[in-house]
């Protein structure tokens, strides 16, 4: 991270812990709407919402990182987001347990992904942002959805086309 880029994120909560995913990466912000579940998905695949006529594949970032699943709070959202795969761009949502609010990093406030500890942060973690004392994981979204997931979503994404 060189020069003295500042880099907007949008902050989440994950079973009380702070986490953040770069802005050009979201599309919206939605309330926990109803999600249809789809047959045979992994388990962090909650199912797909429809979202202005189209169908978007939600997947649960708890499940999806080892943690317990997701209890159904006023506060829980649904971050819509752009992952990029090897085939082009898929809409994601996630599951968050609250979102927070945009807070602005510039490099001198990111340090590297710590290099022990878990699985996690060797794969999904672009770094560690510190704002008031406060660290925020900042994850790589791309990453998270590896490859054979983005076409498995791209998949669902065009199955639930069909159902819209």
């Amino acid at each position: 991270m060189e020069g003295a880029m500042v880099n907007q994120f949008l902050t989440f909560t994950l079973d009380d812990e702070q986490y953040a995913i770069g802005v050009s990466k979201v599309r919206e912000v939605l309330e926990y709407a109803k999600i249809t579940k789809l047959p045979k998905t992994a388990s962090y695949m909650k199912g797909i919402i429809n979202l202005r006529g189209a169908g978007v594949p939600v997947i649960d970032l708890r499940l999806k990182f080892g943690m317990p699943e997701t209890s159904i709070t006023k506060d829980t959202s649904i971050i819509v987001m752009e992952v990029q795969g090897s085939d082009g761009l898929v809409i994601v949502g996630a599951l968050a347990d609250a979102v927070h609010e945009v807070v602005e990093l510039d490099s001198s406030q990111i340090e590297p992904a710590p290099r022990f500890g878990t699985r996690l942060a060797a794969e999904f973690i672009l770094g560690v942002g510190k704002k008031d004392d406060t660290f925020i994981i900042l994850l790589d979204i791309d990453r998270i959805f590896n490859s054979d997931e983005v076409v498995m979503l791209k998949a669902q994404e065009e199955e639930a086309a069909e159902l819209v």
